[in-house]
């Protein structure tokens, strides 16, 4: 299996500042993709993903459960094609998880990509 491409999917700046995020604290520059749904409708949205994906496998990482950006990443990952996972609710912890282990199915990273994620979600007194 080849290594699996990330691509985080957002509104406005979200996916680019998360992508530079992972860089800084992981030196890894070649595992993620930003799209933003900024400036495009649902048509293009979809034109950016089948870009950042290429021939897959891939993981595509969801800002929110909703709305443009979700429903695009769905529609695309059911066409068909490449094998595709899409996780919604991105946050740093997955992300992170997410680059040091892409030798996986899209399935199992994005399982993995989802505890590593609900993990660091915590609240402190």
């Amino acid at each position: 299996m080849s290594e699996l491409r990330g691509v985080i999917v957002s509104h406005a700046a979200v996916a680019q500042a998360l992508v530079a995020a992972v860089k800084a604290i992981t030196g890894i520059d070649d595992a993620l993709t930003p799209i933003s749904n900024e400036g495009c409708g649902t048509e293009a949205l979809g034109e950016r993903l089948r870009e950042a994906v290429g021939p897959g496998p891939a993981v595509l990482f969801v800002d929110l459960p909703g709305g443009s950006c979700f429903t695009s990443s769905a529609r695309y990952a059911k066409q068909g094609g490449a094998e595709i996972a899409v996780v919604t609710g991105v946050n740093l912890a997955m992300l992170l998880d997410f680059v040091f282990h892409r030798d996986v199915a899209p399935a199992d990273a994005a399982r993995r990509a989802v505890d590593a994620g609900a993990k660091a979600i915590r609240v402190t007194a």
